[in-house]
């Protein structure tokens, strides 16, 4: 694979940043894509072929994906594993970090011994890309089920949330009320006072970004406080759907989130379980896979695999950036759409070629 070009690599990276977080599946677009190409791009992307380092190189990727997504969550995951170690050391599971931290290693065991016992077979046996496409499809119908079937608990913690949202910016609204006319005094105050302008724009700015990060953090903690509500049973549960990702085809994010709605966790809180538990499962795949990059799977492709981990680990973190507002508000419909759109016409456009 020594052929491998820089194009090829940073495509991939791409769709493999991108697709990871994305419930569109990034394995089945890693096996799709090069055999829609065709040419030098077929051969040299062949996931199926038993010893190609192809799938090592895209597992390979997942390091920098899991570094992309940690950059976004990492506020997160230092008050989740701060409460995994208080757990161990005061022997109790008693707050929300604590229990989610074990619900996350709970969650992550099934696909964790599926990925190790029966990786290899599911790459070679269902790693073809007519397979893909109709996974693929699969994947759109899970997704477009899990918005259209869901249980009535699942909409009525949508509704809490959307509750709660709404509680906040009616309290910040009224705190800013509050402070207005200390603000017009300071307005009136800047216009007599001759200063610098720029200086007091990058402060207000800096504030407000402050504020933003705030908010956001204050969502997330209780975002967390309402998933570890559910237990481990539940997490097991919905942790054990990943194993459906082995296929080539089905989302590793979409099927957790599906699990998660069908559980009775609104979108927002299905789509966070689902980024926190691609975290460990996708740094363990990478790390597990790069020794044979160091090895001699890896000869003459070294350069191509950086620049591929560095366009995939920034298209991750400005993924998971943008779908964590996204499922905010908004649904699994149009990536269900997209998923049985391509899958067809990707199945019709190889059975023709």
């Amino acid at each position: 694979m020594s052929h491998l070009t820089f194009a090829e690599a940073i495509v991939v990276g791409l769709v493999q940043g991108v697709t990871e977080l994305f419930p569109v599946s990034s394995l089945g677009h890693n096996v799709l894509i090069p055999a829609l190409v065709g040419s030098n791009w077929a051969r040299d992307l062949n996931v199926s072929s038993p010893r190609s380092p192809y799938l090592a190189f895209i597992v390979g990727l997942h390091v920098a994906t899991a570094i992309g997504i940690t950059a976004y969550f990492w506020r997160d995951w230092l008050r989740i594993i701060g409460g995994f170690f208080s757990s161990i050391r005061y022997r109790e599971i008693e707050s929300p970090d604590q229990k989610l931290a074990w619900m996350i290693i709970l969650a992550t065991i099934p696909v964790g011994l599926a990925g190790l016992l029966f990786e290899h077979v599911f790459r070679v046996l269902f790693g073809r890309p007519s397979l893909a496409a109709i996974f693929l499809v699969v994947n759109g119908g899970i997704l477009y089920a899990a918005e259209r079937c869901r249980p009535r608990k699942s909409r009525e913690a949508d509704e809490v949330v959307l509750r709660e949202l709404a509680e906040k910016q009616a309290e910040e609204l009224t705190r800013d009320r509050e402070l207005e006319p200390e603000r017009e005094l300071e307005l009136v105050g800047a216009a007599e006072m001759p200063a610098d302008r720029s200086a007091d724009r990058a402060t207000a700015h800096s504030s407000g970004q402050r504020v933003v990060r705030q908010q956001e953090a204050a969502a997330a903690v209780a975002s967390d406080h309402r998933i570890a509500s559910h237990g481990d049973a539940q997490a097991l549960i919905v942790g054990s759907a990943q194993v459906l990702a082995l296929l080539a085809g089905i989302s590793r994010d979409g099927v957790t989130m599906a699990a998660g709605m069908f559980r009775g966790m609104s979108r927002e809180d299905a789509a966070r379980f689902a980024f926190l538990l691609a975290t460990p499962v996708i740094l363990a795949a990478g790390v597990l896979k790069i020794p044979d990059l160091l090895g001699p799977l890896g000869n003459g492709i070294r350069p191509q695999i950086l620049a591929g981990s560095i366009v995939s680990g920034i298209g991750a973190y400005l993924s998971v950036r943008f779908l964590t507002k996204y499922f905010k508000t908004r649904t699994l419909t149009p990536f269900a759409v997209y998923c049985v759109v391509f899958g067809l016409g990707s199945l019709i456009y190889l059975g023709l070629r």
